[in-house]
């Protein structure tokens, strides 16, 4: 107990040393100038060939890319998780939910540390299908955020499949391999066609372990994910191809570290002590220990916002592991959870979150104010809250105050050092944590209920 509280406390007061000492160093605007001007090159001397390649346009090339870009993008994600964890696969879905929050923390920190420009429209053509593509287009460049998603992500998912594959394999192949000795010592009494069944089983199981095709198949699968994503960003005008790099190469040291440490995160997750509040401790810190852009951008609103959702996942794994996400629980396509089953999950557990999406706002928008007045902290509201979007003297403020990010020591003591607190920040953090916990236990209990 003493070592768990041990490690706890080491690494939030590690956090809260970062913030002092890159606040006090300088570090950001340091890191900003050594590297800036070299990606700034790259992005400049890589317009020709964004050119070239757009010179080939299509509206089929531009309904591919567009969509493609949808498909691996955090809000696709943020959707599609839910449905990974009503399921049954709620251990894939709780890892891959902490690994997108993971790789969304690491890509925009690095976007607002170098603060790179994306290529310059015009003369390069930007196509912006979506919403969602016109404020990735705010955001700055390097590293591509789809990128270095799709490589953490498509390559995850396989590499637990075929984790699962051959060990599973391996187990039976033990069991066959045992079996089969017992019988040639005459320990067991088998029909020749039986002996002959083991002796097949036995060698199918070795080749089927030892074939590395599958294992071929799938990488090469990813490759081709990872390649049409990356020439799309560059097609669509969306990043220069130093910014596609960027994003590859961060994303293979991502995904190399998270399988390094996704078992020991995902045990803590379901079985750790004081996991609520250490994680709480956690978002809260990871909140004010992001970078402060050269301008302002939506990134911090993206990370705000799958911060939250990870607080959410984890909370409510950690409580309801033993009745909704162990690994016994059903699965789709089996007879305990039939399609039309998932499809009654599907129909009662969206209205829920949407439901309980709205709520919470609500909720954070009336809590949030009140709390501040209470204590004395002076807010501000750049949206959720219209009254609070005026400055004191009546006059809607500038949009460079309005978006104003604070540097580290402001975020943590904003209090003493900043005119005022942005309250959407709280809001739109409580808001995804709220929809998060209602997607693994608020839903799964209502499924319970209604036998589905």
């Amino acid at each position: 107990m003493e070592s768990i509280a041990a490690w706890q406390a080491a690494t939030l007061c590690g956090i809260v040393s970062w913030i002092v000492i890159a606040s006090y160093l300088n570090v950001t605007q340091k890191l900003r100038s050594l590297i800036q001007p070299w990606v700034t090159h790259h992005v400049l001397t890589g317009t020709p060939l964004i050119i070239r390649i757009q010179n080939y346009q299509h509206g089929l090339l531009d309904a591919l890319f567009s969509g493609l870009s949808c498909v691996v993008s955090v809000p696709f994600y943020t959707a599609f998780l839910p449905l990974l964890f009503w399921s049954g696969h709620g251990k894939l879905a709780r890892q891959m939910t902490l690994l997108m929050a993971f790789c969304d923390y690491i890509g925009n920190c690095i976007k607002d540390v170098v603060s790179a420009p994306r290529p310059s429209c015009p003369p390069i053509r930007r196509i912006t299908a979506t919403k969602d593509e016109e404020e990735n287009a705010m955001e700055y460049g390097l590293p591509s955020s789809h990128t270095l998603n799709t490589v953490c992500l498509s390559g995850y998912y396989p590499f637990l499949y075929l984790a699962h594959l051959f060990s599973v394999t391996s187990q039976k192949a033990g069991a066959y391999e045992k079996r089969f000795k017992l019988i040639l010592k005459g320990n067991l009494v088998q029909g020749g066609d039986v002996t002959k069944e083991y002796l097949l089983q036995y060698v199918l199981s070795h080749a089927q372990l030892e074939d590395g095709s599958l294992k071929l198949v799938g990488i090469f699968l990813v490759c081709l994910i990872v390649g049409l994503i990356g020439f799309g960003r560059i097609y669509l005008g969306m990043h220069s191809l130093v910014d596609i790099i960027g994003g590859l190469a961060m994303g293979l040291v991502v995904l190399a570290f998270w399988l390094t440490v996704h078992e020991y995160i995902d045990n803590f997750v379901v079985s750790g002590q004081n996991v609520t509040t250490f994680w709480a401790a956690l978002s809260i810190l990871l909140l004010f220990a992001y970078p402060t852009p050269e301008f302002p951008t939506p990134s911090y609103e993206f990370h705000t916002a799958f911060n939250g959702v990870a607080l959410g996942i984890v909370t409510g794994v950690q409580q309801t592991y033993n009745q909704f996400h162990h690994e016994a629980i059903p699965r789709i396509f089996t007879p305990q959870l039939s399609i039309p089953a998932f499809l009654g999950r599907m129909l009662v557990g969206i209205p829920t979150i949407l439901l309980v999406k709205f709520c919470s706002k609500a909720l954070s928008k009336w809590i949030l104010p009140i709390v501040s007045n209470t204590l004395g902290i002076p807010i501000r509201s750049t949206s959720y809250i219209p009254a609070l979007s005026k400055s004191s003297n009546g006059k809607k403020p500038k949009k460079s105050d309005e978006f104003k990010q604070s540097g580290y020591l402001q975020k943590l003591f904003f209090f003493s050092n900043q005119d005022t607190f942005d309250v959407d920040t709280g809001i739109r953090f409580l808001q995804y944590a709220g929809l998060a916990y209602s997607v693994v236990d608020l839903v799964p209990s209502l499924f319970s209920h209604l036998s589905l």
